[in-house]
This record gives structure tokens, C-alpha cells and sequence, in this order.
């Protein structure tokens, strides 16, 4: 209800980390009513339009009483009478922007609510202050701190897509671009803190250096380490700045690299999501596909596959067998339920007029849900020719024994010799899989050999070799359930990974987890060793609840208690599903907006250099197995093809940086 007084307006944006608290924008008096009666003009820039298409539909905004949404750096037709809402980051070229949108006789608009996106500095301010013709024109001039890209309900990225090549690589001995890179990112990162007003233990994978006297310090090693001492000083300087921010730990942050894991991003991942983002070529969450109606010319199609798609949304983590045979009793039961799908099954037979009048009744509904349908059916169907096609069961099976041991050389070199037509690829991906668990197969000569063998271009080599710049301190069997190259030395196998006796795998080429299932559930029992992974933080005693963090659960041992005192909303895929048609799907989405469930405090999982879909699809379990919210953040997230470009960019000598400062 909009406040009868009329003074005193700001704009406020409503934003929560969950996709079905989409943004509000909107006018709020001084006693916080809320008011859209009047429309406005909503202005962005390249990076804050991104942040919004991440989180919301342009009917959303609109619907809040944003009439109009203007690119900051195109020409504009002036409005001076209405409101405009500036959301923006802050760089010199947008404030300068601002600036002349509002300055001299005639600004563009009546008034100006002005937020950042992030932090913004002082002299930026000033250059704002110093207009006298736009100060008075500002109704509104805050920090949002808003500026990272939901991926889905659960996850985010800062959009770092060189972040690998940059921290990693050659290009991490540039100290201005590292730094440039780490900054960036932990801006971006502690705006996640601020818009849920969550103040984290700030835990991190430390360097090799601190574990072991003998090992040099390199820029790579120091990672997550310098990132941790940069978001903590963002939080820091929150605690005093944003209103209401906590002054304790109410959560729990754990920064990784992609040093921690260099399968994950490799070997098949055998889920819906994973094998549609592997196989078809899809732009994002885009997929294109021909659709033809009555006979007619087939035309182009796009969809996008994300959490509004109620049978994407049940199915994105089940395991592409288990995905395509509920599509099929879906589609079944929907047949045999629908009067309209009924009556369209009857092919040739004669229609009575109770019959039509039913089949024109349930029709919209009944092509809505057989279109949703349709679409994954076909999508599964496609994905499912594809693996066959490719030859992908075997090529799974031999890397899922290779990561557990149960495979080694003489496998390798039966299939590379046996298997000629799988595609450049998949043998180099295996090839990289098989390097991780027996490096010294690739010493010397070695490993040009095996290319030769493989019938790849030697250029190849490069993403292999490559694979030793994201060696971390796990490379060494670690106390603390770290997981190694290779098993200990009195094993009779090498391995990757252990085989896991609490769980059931029903389907085939579903034994692979990634590292960070076993590092979040020690995270979440306390067991991770500070040693290895420490708290940039002391979190406080006195702390309500779980506030009392992971840093003292580190240092007493206790498990944290496994409920806070907060109201949390279920995550979207763990809630029960009770569908077995079509159009019982949606009830998923209707429980996403109004169930809540407590559950123990939030833990962060932050991955520099590229998060994987499974690493993604083990948030969403762990979830529901912890009862505590998992969320994943990254600098991208990166399917397996751009991985690999990204490791054949990596080069360059190691740095070594002794007396480095953090």
C-alpha cells in the first residue's frame, strides 16, 4: 500500500539469493510502504543487466512499475517527467555517464535514484557531490552491493571466465592482472554476503608451503589464501557500513581451487543437466531445436532450460537413464489421464460432440504440458542417440575405473588401440583423466607416444601437460581426507577416489563424486583440520545458534548444531515430488514459492577457476542429506570443452614468491 505521506521517497530493491525472490523495484516512503503506482525508467549497464537476466524476467520488472528499461550507454530520449532508477556499477565511465544525464538545465529526468552495484570509491563520490545542478536531482544515492549471476537456486558466479588463465597460468606472474582478478572476484563474492546479510567464517585450502617446510611458494599456491584476506576485508568494513549486517557468523564460507579436483571437469558426468550441456550444442541454458505444426515448414525454436521449467527442474540431476524412462511414464500417464490427449490419440476414429466439446476445453492446458513434454522427450531422446552414437557407455565405464582403480595402462592402451573412431575429444579427455592418477605415464617421450597412439595432434599435448599448473597441496595424501593423486604407496592400486560404502548407486557410471562432496560433508561435522584449511576469522563464542561457525567447530572438534534460529526456504529440488504426469510437474514450482523448512545455517563453497556441473548437482544432495543449504559459487562454470581450452592456454614458468606478503 503506497504511505499518504508524500515526502521523502528512495527506491529500494528486495533481492534474495533464490530465484523465486525475483527483485522488486519499486517507490518506499520513509515508514517503508510500498508503492509501483507510478511508472519509472530502469537504467543498466553491460554488468548489471547481466545480474538481473540472472535472477528475473523482463515481465517481472515490469510488473513492479518499471515501464521503460534503457541501456546506460545508448542514446536516450529525455523524460522529465518521470523517475529514473539508475542500477549500475561503479566505474569512472558510468558515473561520468550519470553525470550528464542529470547535469545542466535539462537532465533526462525528474529525479534520480542512483545504486551501485558494488562498492563504490570516495573520488567517485565526490565527482557526484561537486555537480551543484545534479546533487539536488538525487533522490537515492546507494550501494547495492548486488553484483553476482544466479546460475540457478543455488548457485552463482562473478563471470571471472579467464580467471584460470590468469591466476594459473603465465599470466599470473603479472602481479597487476592477478591482483586485478582477485579483486574483482572478491568484490563480487562479498556482494553475495551483503544482499543476504550473512557474515561468514571465511575458511580457505591454505598453501603448500604452510603444510610442508620444503616446498616453494608460488603465485598459484597463494590463491585462495589472498582471496580469503580480500572478501574478509570487504566483510569487514560491512559490519559497519550496511545497517543490520551481523556482527557474528552466521554461516560458513570455504574457498577452493580448481587445484583441489582436476577430474571433476573431465570425466562424463552422467546426469540430464550434465549430458545436455556435454553433447548438444547449447548456448548457455539455450537450447534451439526445429518445430514444425500441421505439415508445415519446420521452424527454429529456442528454449531456455532453467528453473521455471517445472520438468527441467525435476529431472536436471537424475541420471539420463533414470531421466528418459520417467519422460516416458510421464508422458504415458499423462495420456491416459488427459480427456483432450485421449481424444487426440484416436486416430481416424469419429469424434461425437460431447467429445470435441471436451477435447476444446482441456485443450490449452493439454498443449502447454504436451509441449513441455514433447521437448524433453525429444531432448532425451537426441542425448541418448548420442551416447550410442559415441560409444560413450564404454568410454565411461573405462573412466570411472581408471578414477577408483579399477583400470590402469593396459585398459588405456586396449581401448585407445580398439577404439579408433571415438572422437578426438573423448580420448583426449581420457588421456587427461589418465595423466591426473599416472603422471610419470607422460614423462619424457612418454606421452607424445601415447598421442601418437591415440591418433591426436601434438598440440593436444599442451592440455596434459598443462594439468601440472593445477596440482595442489592435495597432491600429497593429506590427514584430513584431502584426496591425492594416488593412493598410498602400499595400495595395489593407483586411484583417485574411494569407493563409498554408505551409498547405493542404482545406475551405472554413477560412482564418480567430486572432491568437494567429501570436503562439504567434514565442512558441515566440523572435521575439516585447520591446519589445512583455516579461518581467516575468529568467529565469536557468544554467537546464537550455529553462528559460532566452523572456526570453533575447528578448534573444539564439535559438530555445529545442526538447526539456526532462521526460517530458511526449502531448496527447490529437494522438496518431494509427487508427479507422475505432465501437469503435476508444476506443482514443484507452486512449492518452491511457499514452502519453508528450518534448516542449520547456510555453508558458501567458492571454487576459483571454474565450477563443473557435478560439482553443481552436489550442492543441490548434500542439501537435502545435511538439512543445511548448500550453496556453490565459482568464477564460471564451465562444461568440459571450455575447460580444456582453458588448460591449453595455461604456460609459463613457476614464480616463486617467498616473502610474499598477504
Amino acid at each position: 500500500m503506497a504511505s499518504t505521506k508524500p515526502s521523502g521517497k528512495s527506491v529500494e530493491i528486495d533481492y534474495c539469493m533464490k530465484c523465486y525472490n525475483r527483485p522488486k523495484w519499486g517507490i518506499v516512503d520513509q515508514r517503508g510502504s510500498y508503492s509501483n503506482g507510478c511508472q519509472q525508467v530502469l537504467i543498466m549497464d553491460k554488468i548489471t543487466v547481466k545480474v538481473m537476466s540472472s535472477s528475473c524476467k523482463m515481465a517481472d520488472i515490469t510488473d513492479e512499475g518499471v515501464s521503460l528499461v534503457e541501456d546506460l550507454y545508448k542514446r536516450r530520449q529525455p523524460l522529465p517527467s518521470m523517475d529514473a532508477i539508475y542500477f549500475i556499477h561503479p566505474s569512472k565511465e558510468n558515473v561520468v555517464f550519470f553525470i550528464s544525464d542529470m547535469s545542466g538545465r535539462c537532465p533526462l529526468y525528474k529525479k534520480a535514484y542512483v545504486f551501485f552495484s558494488s562498492p563504490i570509491p570516495k573520488d567517485f563520490v565526490s565527482m557526484i557531490k561537486n555537480d551543484t545542478s545534479v546533487l539536488p536531482r538525487i533522490g537515492a544515492l546507494r550501494e547495492m552491493n548486488l553484483e553476482y549471476f544466479s546460475i540457478d537456486s543455488q548457485g552463482f558466479v562473478t563471470d571471472n571466465d579467464t580467471a584460470l588463465e590468469e591466476l594459473f597460468g603465465e599470466k599470473g606472474e603479472n602481479s597487476r592482472t592477478y591482483d586485478a582478478c582477485l579483486n574483482m572476484m572478491a568484490t563480487r563474492i562479498a556482494t553475495v554476503f551483503a544482499s543476504l546479510k550473512e557474515l561468514p567464517s571465511v575458511r580457505y585450502r591454505a598453501a603448500k608451503s604452510s603444510l610442508e617446510e620444503s616446498t616453494m611458494t608460488t603465485f598459484r599456491d597463494l590463491v585462495p589464501t589472498k582471496l580469503a584476506a580480500a572478501v574478509w576485508n570487504f566483510l569487514t568494513k560491512y559490519k559497519s557500513t550496511i545497517p543490520n549486517f551481523p556482527q557474528t557468523e552466521t554461516c560458513e564460507l570455504l574457498i577452493l581451487d580448481r587445484t583441489v579436483d582436476q577430474i571433476a571437469p573431465v570425466i562424463h558426468e552422467w546426469t540430464y543437466d550434465a549430458m545436455c550441456h556435454d553433447l548438444l550444442e547449447m548456448d548457455g541454458n539455450k537450447y534451439v531445436y526445429e518445430s514444425s505444426k500441421s505439415g508445415g515448414e519446420p521452424e527454429k525454436k529456442e528454449v531456455i532450460l532453467e528453473d521455471h521449467d517445472p520438468v527441467w527442474l525435476e529431472l536436471r540431476h537424475a541420471h539420463i537413464a533414470d531421466a528418459s524412462e520417467r519422460l516416458h511414464d510421464k508422458m504415458t500417464n499423462f495420456v491416459s489421464k488427459n480427456k483432450a490427449a485421449q481424444i487426440h490419440s484416436r486416430d481416424g476414429s469419429e469424434l461425437s460432440t460431447r467429445d470435441l466439446q471436451k477435447m476444446v476445453q482441456a485443450l490449452p492446458q493439454y498443449s502447454d504440458q504436451m509441449e513441455k513434454l514433447s521437448l524433453h522427450v525429444e531432448i532425451a531422446g537426441k542425448v541418448n542417440k548420442l551416447i550410442r552414437d559415441l560409444g560413450l557407455r564404454d568410454l565411461g565405464q573405462l573412466e570411472q575405473d581408471l578414477v577408483f582403480g579399477d583400470a590402469g595402462t593396459k585398459e588405456v592402451i586396449t581401448f585407445l588401440r580398439t577404439k579408433q573412431d571415438t572422437t578426438p575429444e573423448n580420448k583426449l579427455r581420457l588421456l587427461m583423466i589418465y595423466a591426473v592418477i599416472y603422471p610419470e605415464k607422460f614423462e619424457a617421450d612418454k606421452g607424445a607416444k601415447l598421442m601418437q597412439l591415440a591418433r591426436l595432434p601434438l598440440a593436444d599435448l599442451d592440455a596434459i601437460n598443462n594439468m601440472r599448473y593445477l596440482v595442489g597441496s592435495d597432491n600429497k595424501k593429506a590427514s584430513g581426507g584431502g584426496f591425492s593423486l594416488k593412493f598410498d604407496v602400499h595400495k595395489k592400486k593407483n586411484a583417485a577416489r574411494k569407493e563409498r560404502s554408505d551409498e547405493e548407486e542404482t545406475w551405472q557410471l554413477s560412482r564418480f563424486y567430486p572432491v568437494i562432496e567429501e570436503l562439504i560433508t567434514k565442512l558441515s561435522k566440523g572435521e575439516l583440520p585447520k591446519n589445512e584449511y583455516p579461518c581467516m576469522n575468529d568467529p565469536s563464542p557468544t554467537s546464537n545458534g550455529t553462528a559460532q561457525g566452523q572456526g570453533v567447530s575447528a578448534r573444539t572438534g564439535q559438530v555445529p548444531p545442526a538447526h539456526s534460529m532462521r526460517s530458511r526456504r526449502t531448496a527447490t529440488w529437494a522438496r518431494p515430488r509427487n508427479s507422475d504426469d505432465g501437469s503435476s510437474s508444476d506443482s514443484v514450482l507452486r512449492q518452491a514459492s511457499s514452502d519453508f523448512k528450518r534448516m542449520g545455517q547456510r555453508i558458501f563453497i567458492f571454487i576459483v577457476g571454474g565450477a563443473t556441473r557435478s560439482e553443481l548437482r552436489v550442492v543441490h544432495k548434500l542439501t537435502k542429506k545435511l538439512s543445511r543449504e548448500i550453496v556453490l559459487g565459482s568464477s564460471s562454470l564451465d562444461d568440459p570443452p571450455q575447460f580444456i581450452q582453458k588448460v591449453k592456454s595455461l604456460s609459463g614458468e613457476e614464480l616463486s614468491v617467498d616473502d610474499i606478503h598477504i
